[in-house]
């Protein structure tokens, strides 16, 4: 094997229990959603495409290159794989990144399309967010358009963050949410955080109509 297998199984684990714990929540809905974790020497162990996330094991892990080739094995990765590899390729801190699709989400990504983003303000749960010390802060989560050429969403992520504008996570319209962190507890608190203020913020909307 061209990587740590000890390494590999732990983290496919870990990949494997919180894709269950969040299937739990009815946030992977169908075979929808990918998980994954960086390992050694510039490989991602990534799900293997169309899998149930609630009931994931080590076997339904695999190994990717950062340029999305199979690594060691004949299995097919999502074909997302690609929007994992380019937050491992532009954060080298990232050590892992979770895509849910929850109603909350999906139904935030397309009120919130024509914006282009939305803006968290005065919420206390900013704070959830590395980087973000009071509520005080702007907290911007970009929407980007769907569309089913990966290299087109890619390009758009890329041009966000080559305009300097910070990027902690993102919407993709009529889809759902990535986020991520140093390691999985990060990335998780970074996705509880989203969802929690996502939902806050179409709450206020439906008050207020």
């Amino acid at each position: 094997m061209p990587f740590d297998r000890a390494e590999f199984e732990r983290k496919a684990q870990s990949i494997a229990d919180n894709a269950r714990e969040l299937a739990a929540l009815g946030w992977t809905p169908a075979t929808s959603s990918n998980f994954s974790m960086r390992l050694g020497d510039g490989l991602v162990a990534v799900t293997v495409s169309g899998r149930d996330k609630g009931r994931l094991s080590v076997d339904d892990i695999m190994v990717v290159d950062l340029d999305n080739h199979p690594v060691a094995t004949q299995q097919r990765p999502s074909a997302e794989t690609a929007l994992h590899t380019q937050i491992y390729r532009r954060f080298a801190k990232v050590g892992a990144i979770l895509h849910t699709h929850s109603r909350t989400q999906s139904v935030a990504s397309r009120l919130y399309a024509t914006n282009g983003r939305v803006r968290f303000q005065g919420w206390e749960l900013q704070k959830a967010i590395t980087g973000f010390n009071t509520h005080e802060s702007v907290l911007d989560l970009p929407v980007f358009p769907n569309t089913q050429d990966m290299s087109v969403l890619v390009d758009q992520i890329d041009a966000w963050l080559d305009s300097g504008k910070p990027l902690h996570g993102y919407l993709i319209d009529g889809h759902g949410i990535y986020a991520w962190g140093i390691d999985m507890a990060e990335a998780r608190r970074h996705l509880e955080a989203f969802e929690f203020l996502l939902g806050c913020e179409l709450d206020l909307r439906k008050l207020s109509s």
